[in-house]
């Protein structure tokens, strides 16, 4: 048993010699239990012996191992194959959900940014900022034109209606529905570019829309035009094309800023029926603003000699002169039809502090009307049918005619908000609201306005026109060094800072203001008149006695 036991430690190799060491703790163990087993001498095997050594060689390969410097990740050398080439670097650690969710939207702004053509948008969602004031004057409440309301609730009820339409226009002209559908399938990604955002509707289901809605509009603007709808194929009793029913409620649905189709989009289907290669976007423009003309704002009849002024001072509004983006801005375009414009004025450095604001207080053009009546400036009817020309000459304010209707509310705040949203247009209506909006502050200057023949209107009382004047504008942007009655503004002002127009103003106010009150002024200046003639007779006979 000695002799085993000298023979085993023999073969074990001294501490003193790391050479001849094994590398690892499990190698010396693993070879000293299989040598043991296969030489049977577990009986007479030094386990103690061989627990120690095991432990001590495992401790010196700690401390050689932290004794060793160790060599920066930067400095490091490369890593060579076999061959004596570079190795290729380990693979860089995997993101975490975190990251990837970072890169995805990073990546989804890219495309955005990539396939969303800002410049040739025309056809927007009204921003919330100015929804917040009445969203129902910008939803269709009776027909969905367009992709945006698609669909909507009591909107469905007039989609039998457009099919009826379809329906008549193939029947008369005896075309193929294909022959629609591949037109406009060729004009689907310029149509998909005018309309702001992502439109959630298959290739098939976006043509569907404009061809359905198309040929829905333009059966509406040849009735109304002149041909008549009986002429078209359509019953007088019809209860959507015909003059009367529901034919009202859909033209102020027409002129709503979300529900809008482009206008090339028309003229290739106008252009279709009647059989024009090209695009008729020029005839679509003149049906538009004859079906929309009941939606104009003032009516004014001219007799022959201010037609003639006006005719010759402005030229005639031609849609084809001019391109026209969708309905809204064609019937934009014959309100503010072209004439001779006063350029916008930097003025007024005291209250504007920056370009655009939205802040009411810097809204401020002029006065309201009590107050400019109060510094002696009059108000007088201009006679013309283009409502925003307003006219100041020797402190007369001319302005003309404003017919307020129930549909007035929604025009104005759908023509404001596509000037808000297309850079390329002026604002000239927000400029027009907005000048009202400073004249009328209260019932009375409405009541004032309506007595001068300046607004007439079918709302309920004066304090409902008041009311909505005030409220048209909220959270506006609004330039007034960019307004085209900045100049006329400064003229007013000038004219009520003035203080003898104001001491003249009071006094007509006081004592001129009513028959008996210039009966009593010339009496009591008659009265003044003779006790002075009375106290200077009684003085100078004092002096002067009678011989």
């Amino acid at each position: 048993m000695e002799k085993r036991e000298m023979s085993i430690q023999g073969d074990l190799p001294p501490l003193s010699q790391p050479n001849s060491i094994s590398p690892t703790f499990s190698e010396h163990s693993k070879e000293a239990l299989e040598g043991a087993r296969g030489e049977e001498m577990v009986a007479v095997f030094n386990k103690e012996l061989l627990s120690w050594y095991l432990v001590t060689l495992k401790f010196k390969e700690k401390v050689e191992g932290k004794s060793q410097p160790t060599t920066p990740a930067s400095k490091a050398p490369p890593l060579l194959t076999q061959a004596g080439e570079p190795a290729a670097p380990p693979n860089p650690p995997q993101d975490s959900e975190w990251v990837i969710s970072i890169r995805e939207k990073l990546e989804q702004a890219r495309q955005l940014e990539r396939f969303s053509p800002w410049a040739k948008l025309s056809i927007y969602r009204v921003p919330k900022s100015l929804r917040e004031g009445d969203e129902k004057a910008y939803v269709p409440q009776v027909v969905s034109i367009g992709p945006y309301h698609r669909g909507r609730g009591r909107l469905r009820d007039m989609d039998s209606h457009k099919w009826r339409a379809l329906h008549h226009v193939l029947k008369r002209t005896g075309h193929d529905i294909h022959l629609y559908l591949h037109a406009v399938k060729s004009l689907e990604d310029k149509a998909r570019s005018c309309y702001e955002g992502h439109i959630h509707l298959s290739s098939n289901d976006f043509v569907e829309v404009m061809v359905l809605d198309g040929v829905f509009m333009l059966e509406l603007f040849r009735g109304a035009a002149g041909e008549g709808f009986t002429s078209l194929g359509y019953s007088r009793c019809d209860p959507v094309f015909a003059v009367r029913g529901t034919m009202h409620s859909i033209q102020r649905d027409m002129i709503m800023l979300e529900n809008q189709i482009p206008l090339f989009v028309l003229g290739r289907l106008l252009g279709l029926q009647l059989g024009l290669p090209e695009q008729s976007c020029g005839l679509v423009a003149r049906l538009a603003i004859q079906f929309l003309d009941p939606l104009m704002p003032t009516y004014e009849p001219l007799n022959q000699s201010d037609r003639f002024k006006l005719e010759s001072s402005a030229a005639a509004f031609d849609p084809l002169s001019e391109g026209g983006l969708h309905c809204l801005d064609v019937f934009r375009r014959s309100l503010l039809r072209a004439g001779p414009r006063p350029a916008p004025r930097v003025w007024l450095k005291r209250w504007s502090h920056r370009g655009r604001v939205c802040d009411k207080r810097r809204q401020q053009l002029v006065h309201c009307v009590t107050e400019l009546r109060d510094s002696g400036i009059k108000f007088r009817k201009r006679r013309t049918d283009r409502f925003w020309d307003i006219e100041f000459k020797n402190g007369v304010l001319h302005i003309p005619r404003l017919l307020i209707h129930d549909g007035t509310k929604s025009l104005f705040l759908n023509l404001i908000a596509f000037e808000q949203c297309n850079m390329n247009c002026s604002n000239d209506i927000t400029s027009y609201v907005i000048f009202m909006d400073n004249l009328i502050d209260s019932e009375e200057d409405v009541r004032y306005l309506h007595y001068r023949g300046i607004i007439e209107h079918w709302l309920g009382n004066d304090d409902e026109v008041a009311d909505m004047f005030n409220k048209l504008c909220q959270e506006v942007v609004f330039d007034m060094n960019d307004s085209y009655l900045s100049g006329l503004s400064e003229q007013v002002n000038r004219y009520y800072n003035h203080r003898w127009n104001s001491w003249r103003a009071s006094l007509k106010h006081k004592y001129f203001s009513n028959p008996w009150a210039i009966i009593s002024l010339i009496a009591a200046v008659v009265l003044l008149v003779l006790t002075l003639a009375q106290t200077f007779y009684s003085v100078y006979g004092y002096y002067r006695p009678s011989s």
